[in-house]
C-alpha cells in the first residue's frame, strides 16, 4: 500500500534515534538567530558557530521534518536552469560565476559531510540532462553551447552514449560532475549536532511570532520570550506570513516525488547496467523537469509533475500526481511497469523570475539575512546559501555573491 504525503527520509529513520531539542523558555542576547531547522537552517547554523559566532537556531517543529526531508536529497552541481537564459538576463561574468559558485558549494558540500562524518548514505555522482523531443534538444544543445563557450565544462552525450549508459531513448543529453546524493533528515539531524558541538543553542517547537527592530538591534520573539541579536538569518525557504512584502518576488509552486518498491534484479539491470550508472542522476528537458534517481541500489526516486500551489484539495492531487509520477517512469522505463509506489509525497517551493534564489539581505530589512527561491530541486543551495550568509554576516562579499542577491543588475 503506498503511504501518501509521508516522508521515506523520516519513515525509515529508526525512532530511537531522533534527537530532542528543548523549547525557547527564557530570554536570550546572541550573535546570530537562525529561523528555521532544515538543511539551510542546520548549515547555516554550523557555519556561523564553526567561525565562533555565538547562534541560536529555531525550528518551529522538529528539526529536519520541514521540507527538508521531503526533497530529493539530490546535490546537483549547477543550479536547474538554463545557463544561456541567465548569460542573456545577467551577462557572461555574472552568469559564469553564478554556476562556478554553485558546482563549488557542491564539491564544498560532499566535503564537508565526509568531514564530519555525517552518517546520510552519502554517494558522489554524477548527472545528466537527457533530451528527446525536438524543441527540448534544441535548447538543451543552445544551452551546452554557451556553457563550453563560458568555459564551463559541459560535455555533450549522444543517443547512443544516453542508450548505453543510461538505458534511455533521448536525441541529446549534457554530463555534470561533481554532484552527489544523500540521505537529507540524516545530513539534517548530523549538522544540527554539528552546530550543538560548536556550541550553537537549538530550540524545537518554537515558532517565531514576531520579528522586531529598531535603527540599532533586532529582537525576535517566541511564547518563551525575547532573543535580541546582531542579525537573523530567514532559513525556511518561503516567505511565510512574516514577510508577505517578499512575496512578490516569487511565484509558489508544489513539486511531487514517489519512491518505488523494490524494483527485481533483472529489471535492474535492464535499466541500469552498471553500478555507475544507477549513481547517475537523470534530469529531463521536459518543462518542469523530472529528476529520477535511485536509491538503497533497488529503488528508484522520481519528482516532477509540479503545479502552481495547490492547497486545496491537497490530498486528492497528491493520489493523482503520484499516479502521473509511475506513469510517466513507465514511459522512460517501460520495464518498470506493474512496479507500485511505495511513498508519494509533495513539497513547496517558490521559484524567481530568473530561476536563481535570493540569498542575502534585502534593503527593507537591515538585520535579516534571507535564503529564498531556490527552485533546482537539488539540496545544494541549502549550502552555498549557509557560506554567502556567513560572508554577509562578517561582511566579508565575494564578487559571485552578487549574482544571487535580491537587487542583482540585470543586462539592460
Amino acid at each position: 500500500m503506498t503511504k501518501y504525503g509521508r516522508s521515506p527520509w523520516v519513515e525509515e529513520f529508526p525512532a530511537s534515534r531522533v534527537p530532542s531539542y528543548p523549547t525557547h523558555r527564557a530570554p536570550l542576547k546572541t550573535g546570530a538567530v537562525v529561523v528555521g531547522g532544515g538543511l539551510t537552517g542546520a548549515l547555516s547554523a554550523y557555519a556561523l558557530a564553526a567561525a565562533g559566532v555565538k547562534v541560536v537556531l529555531l525550528e518551529a517543529n522538529r528539526i529536519g521534518r520541514g521540507t527538508t526531508a521531503y526533497s530529493s536529497g539530490w546535490i546537483a552541481g549547477d543550479p536547474g536552469v538554463s545557463f544561456a537564459d541567465v548569460e542573456q538576463a545577467m551577462g557572461l561574468r555574472s552568469a559564469r560565476r553564478g554556476w562556478q559558485a554553485w558546482r563549488r558549494a557542491a564539491l564544498d558540500f560532499t566535503a564537508l559531510l565526509r568531514r564530519l562524518d555525517i552518517k546520510c548514505h552519502l554517494e558522489e555522482s554524477d548527472s545528466a540532462l537527457v533530451a528527446a523531443a525536438a524543441d527540448h534538444v534544441a535548447r538543451l544543445k543552445r544551452d551546452q553551447k554557451a556553457r563550453v563557450a563560458a568555459g564551463i565544462e559541459a560535455p555533450a552525450l549522444t543517443a547512443r552514449a544516453i542508450k548505453r549508459e543510461l538505458s534511455l531513448e533521448g536525441a541529446a543529453g549534457v554530463r555534470s560532475k561533481g554532484g552527489g546524493t544523500i540521505d537529507p533528515y540524516r545530513a539534517c539531524v548530523g549538522l544540527v549536532a554539528a552546530a550543538a558541538d560548536r556550541n550553537a543553542l537549538i530550540f524545537e517547537k518554537s515558532p517565531v511570532q514576531r520579528i522586531k527592530f529598531t535603527r540599532r538591534t533586532i529582537d525576535v520573539f517566541t511564547r518563551g520570550g525575547k532573543i535580541r541579536a546582531e542579525r537573523v538569518v530567514i532559513a525556511t525557504g518561503l516567505p511565510g506570513t512574516l514577510f508577505k512584502a517578499l512575496a512578490r518576488h516569487f511565484w509558489f509552486h508544489t513539486t511531487y516525488l514517489v519512491l518505488t518498491h523494490s524494483i527485481p534484479a533483472k529489471i535492474r539491470r535492464s535499466i541500469a547496467p552498471s553500478a555507475e550508472a544507477s549513481r547517475i542522476v537523470v534530469r529531463d528537458g521536459a518543462a518542469p523537469p523530472h529528476v529520477i534517481r535511485w536509491m538503497d541500489e533497488d529503488r528508484v526516486l522520481i519528482a516532477g509533475a509540479d503545479t502552481e500551489l495547490a492547497p486545496r484539495q491537497r490530498d486528492k492531487i497528491l493520489v493523482q500526481r503520484t499516479g502521473q509520477l509511475m506513469y510517466e517512469l513507465s514511459t522512460l522505463y517501460p520495464e518498470v511497469s506493474g512496479i507500485q509506489p511505495t511513498y508519494g509525497w509533495s513539497a513547496d517551493y517558490v521559484r524567481t523570475a530568473d530561476g536563481l534564489p535570493y540569498i542575502g539581505a534585502h534593503r527593507n530589512y537591515p538585520f535579516h539575512l534571507f535564503a529564498f527561491g531556490d527552485s533546482s530541486h537539488s539540496v545544494t543551495g541549502s549550502y552555498l546559501a549557509s557560506r554567502i550568509l556567513l560572508r554577509q554576516y562578517s561582511g566579508e562579499l565575494d564578487p559571485a555573491d552578487e549574482v544571487f542577491g535580491f537587487h542583482r543588475t540585470l543586462v539592460r
